[in-house]
């Protein structure tokens, strides 16, 4: 089983990179791309490693793509 399997849909959730790219189907070198170029929400830094992202922002910078 994946992780998101198991992930819970509170708009707070916070996702590793790996999980926001199967939800978005973008590559990681992509959301990393796209985050320097101001076209993708920027993650939280916990630590040097980890970075994550509200389910909430995710889904909403989704919507915007579909609005466009």
């Amino acid at each position: 089983m994946n992780n998101t399997e198991h992930v819970m849909e509170s708009d707070d959730q916070l996702l590793r990179i790996r999980d926001v790219s199967k939800l978005t189907t973008l590559s990681k070198s992509s959301i990393n791309l796209w985050i320097a170029q101001g076209r993708f929400p920027k993650p939280i830094t916990l630590s040097k490693t980890v970075k994550v992202w509200h389910l909430k922002d995710v889904r909403n910078w989704a919507e915007s793509m579909k609005n466009q």
